[in-house]
């Protein structure tokens, strides 16, 4: 009693600590500040989480070798940032019966990119696409 005549004197809220403990805890505070604190500390929580997400590089199986290049320096920021990548190699009419350039284009990307990524799905159709899944190893994150 003399706790909560202490809380309405001081124009606090009386929480409840421990319910089970002889006497029971209790303990006088400004319910509405403590609840914006927690809030606020849940919105900076959130800002400091990376959303990782996958990321998009699309070759071609007859693409030159400085094409290739410029598309691996993409694909090395992207991996810096921390998000997977999709190798896609999208075959158009008749080039699909020359699978073998779109393997060999996916397997020269994969070499040059062993040292910052790892496969985590092998080149596998979907479709008329060849793709695969690279995710960052953790001596990317610079």
């Amino acid at each position: 009693m003399d706790a909560l005549r202490k809380a309405q004197s001081e124009k606090k809220d009386l929480v409840e600590i421990a319910p089970n403990a002889v006497p029971p805890v209790v303990k006088l505070i400004d319910f509405k500040k403590f609840r914006y604190l927690e809030a606020k500390k849940e919105r900076e929580s959130k800002k400091s989480v990376k959303n990782v997400g996958v990321k998009e590089i699309r070759l071609s199986p007859f693409m030159g070798e400085h094409d290739l290049q410029t598309k691996l320096k993409q694909a090395i920021g992207f991996l810096k940032d921390g998000n997977q990548i999709k190798i896609s190699v999208p075959f158009r009419g008749r080039e699909i019966t020359k699978k073998e350039f779109g393997f060999e284009i996916i397997r020269k990307a994969s070499l040059a990119l062993a040292d910052k990524a790892k496969t985590v799905r092998p080149p596998y159709f979907e479709g008329r696409v060849l793709v695969t899944m690279l995710a960052p190893t953790k001596s990317v994150k610079v």
